[in-house]
């Protein structure tokens, strides 16, 4: 199905502003239809917060750094209103999610006992605190329940249950509000790992698109590459079943990313763009529970030292793209004409397969990505160095790990990541596409 947004018989002003309002709605309509009465999101929808999240419990502990301190200075009022009770309010974690946080944070949990948990802040602190959920109640450490599937296991042998995570998203990245993932980081190592489990889905989650407002350029451009990275490699490794949704997941945050990215690099204080990145990163969220990440994320969490998650994937996913070129030109066709619409891509894009086809689209992603700030090669990260190179592919033959080689449209044995993975590494240092080796 092509849902392409026709604009020529249009009698508007600036067709991208009736793009852009048309994609709102889409969005809009997707994630309800997704996540139903258990999300509260949009613009200005803080006010009604803590009646929504009153009915969760009677005593709250929230979880949130300083950073966060207006919105949550509002949810604590807003509970109050409704007499809930905030037991106290402890500091979230740190960018990453460092597993030493994790333990401190469920030290709070044990000591509080509160009927319910509100993580408030970006990705990292909701991920911490879903991991210090996991550990307050089935007790061992975080590194038990690396992997897919583990918590839930727990939880059946046990007969127990996690306590109500309730997330407040203050910032449009991971999405993690609405996902079973939670990346957690050896900070000593430099390597990032996975807690993958439905079980640990916030039972509820608010997003107040206006507290983006905020967020710095960094941020900003970290989240945008964030939406695209989990729309595109979701709809990569789409089965049958799946393609048409994870087509329109992908291809109305592509639109969303591009109408918006350069309008808010040139003012953070767009309200309307800010509300279609959030959306643009909320549609990621959706990806990532209709589907797997793979190549692009599994690199990530070995570059946790020297830049953003997003930003590292972001850098990563063309050079993937072509790697993946056998198995995904119907998918690259689709996100061409996105592209196309926008003149990043010219119309020979029709006259073009499989790795012709790869690498026109790789490139269009670069401009884009440039065209807001966000670096295209490794060597423009400046603490990169050889090393992690190195790091990245033995993440890549870690069990624990295992699920994202399995995700690739080209799935990768671990015996291949020198064969294969390591060419797209260094492909991705310089930005030689050139250098991958496909199968």
């Amino acid at each position: 199905m092509n849902d392409s947004i026709l604009l020529d018989d249009m009698q508007v002003n600036d067709p991208r502003d009736s793009a852009l309002e048309v994609l709102e709605d889409k969005a809009y309509s997707l994630l309800r239809e997704y996540k139903g009465d258990s999300y509260l999101f949009g613009r200005g929808v803080i006010d009604q917060a803590g009646l929504y999240l009153g009915k969760y419990g009677e005593k709250f502990l929230i979880v949130a750094s300083e950073t966060y301190l207006a919105t949550t200075v509002a949810i604590r009022e807003g509970l109050e209103k409704v007499n809930e009770e905030v037991i106290d309010v402890v500091s979230g974690a740190r960018p990453n999610a460092p597993r030493e946080d994790v333990k401190r944070i469920c030290a709070d949990i044990l000591r509080t006992q509160p009927d319910a948990i509100i993580a408030l802040g970006g990705g990292s602190t909701i991920d911490a605190c879903k991991a210090a959920d996991v550990l307050a109640v089935l007790g061992g450490t975080v590194d038990d329940y690396f992997g897919t599937g583990l918590v839930t296991k727990r939880l059946e042998e046990t007969g127990k249950k996690l306590i109500p995570l309730l997330a407040v998203a203050t910032a449009a990245s991971s999405s993690s509000h609405l996902t079973k993932y939670a990346n957690i980081t050896d900070i000593k190592a430099g390597q990032k790992k996975l807690i993958v489990d439905p079980a640990i889905v916030p039972v509820a989650a608010v997003f107040d698109y206006n507290r983006t407002l905020t967020s710095p350029a960094s941020v900003t451009r970290d989240g945008i590459m964030d939406a695209l990275s989990h729309t595109f490699e979701v709809f990569c490794g789409a089965k049958p079943e799946t393609f048409e949704l994870t087509g329109t997941l992908a291809r109305t945050a592509l639109e969303l990313c591009i109408l918006c990215g350069q309008r808010l690099m040139q003012d953070l204080s767009d309200a309307e763009a800010r509300e279609g990145i959030a959306l643009a990163s909320d549609l990621g969220g959706y990806a990532i529970m209709v589907g797997g990440t793979s190549g692009a994320h599994l690199t990530s969490f070995s570059l946790t030292d020297v830049t953003s998650h997003g930003t590292a994937c972001g850098i990563m996913n063309p050079y993937y793209a072509v790697y993946y070129a056998p198995a995904v030109e119907p998918q690259l066709r689709q996100l061409c004409e996105v592209f196309s619409r926008y003149e990043l891509v010219g119309d020979f894009y029709g006259t073009l397969d499989n790795h012709d086809l790869a690498v026109t689209f790789a490139e269009a992603w670069k401009t884009f990505a440039e065209s807001i700030g966000a670096p295209t090669t490794l060597l423009e990260l400046p603490d990169f160095t050889s090393e992690h190179i190195d790091r990245m592919l033995n993440a890549a033959k870690d069990p624990q790990l295992a699920m994202k080689l399995a995700n690739m449209p080209v799935p990768m044995k671990t015996e291949e990541v020198d064969i294969y993975m390591k060419p797209v590494l260094e492909a991705a240092v310089t930005g030689d596409f050139d250098r991958i080796v496909t199968h």
